[in-house]
């Protein structure tokens, strides 16, 4: 896995080993990068459930201004602290290592993100859990976007969409971004 474009190009990132986390390729994130390119200069970025943080380092690389990287795997945590360091975005970037619910509960009322990105274990409806969340909507910047990796039978109810308004889903193989905004 490396960063696509910007700052940290062709730099390779590591990954932890195991089947714990589940690297976004670097095909399906090339595709995505260029979707949101020009959502990414000067913003806050936030990446919640990030694995090896491979997501939202390519944000930064894409001119991201902070990145805050969520993950409870204390290894995967780790590797996002190395990746940073190795890339030379560490200043930019914040990793906690916790539950992404847990996280977005502690920044409420101390940050603002203007995009995220969630790519939870499939099937366990954690995105869902992380959109009916109050505290979720109370951390985001008006208008924010907000992007779900997803498998191809996840579908959000228009409980889930509470507060969002649905923009458009990207269909890969095997799975799928949903992109919604902050209404």
């Amino acid at each position: 896995m490396r960063v696509i474009a910007g700052k940290a190009k062709r730099l390779q990132l590591k990954t932890p080993t195991g089947m714990d986390t589940r690297p976004t390729t670097d095909r399906i994130k090339e595709t995505l990068f260029n979707m949101i390119q020009d959502e990414l200069y000067d913003i806050h970025f936030l990446d919640l459930f990030s694995g090896s943080g491979g997501i939202g380092i390519e944000a930064l690389s894409r001119g991201a201004k902070k990145a805050v990287f969520v993950e409870q795997n204390r290894n995967a945590s780790d590797i996002i602290r190395d990746n940073l360091k190795y890339t030379h975005l560490h200043e930019q970037g914040e990793v906690m290592n916790c539950t992404a619910l847990s996280a977005v509960t502690m920044m409420q009322g101390k940050e603002k993100f203007h995009v995220v990105f969630m790519d939870p274990p499939y099937g366990k409806g954690l995105e869902k859990e992380i959109l009916r969340l109050p505290a979720f909507r109370e951390i985001l910047e008006n208008k924010a976007l907000i992007i779900v990796e997803a498998d191809l039978e996840t579908n959000l109810s228009d409980e889930d969409m509470i507060g969002f308004q649905f923009l458009k889903e990207k269909i890969y193989k095997t799975n799928k971004h949903i992109f919604l905004e902050k209404i």
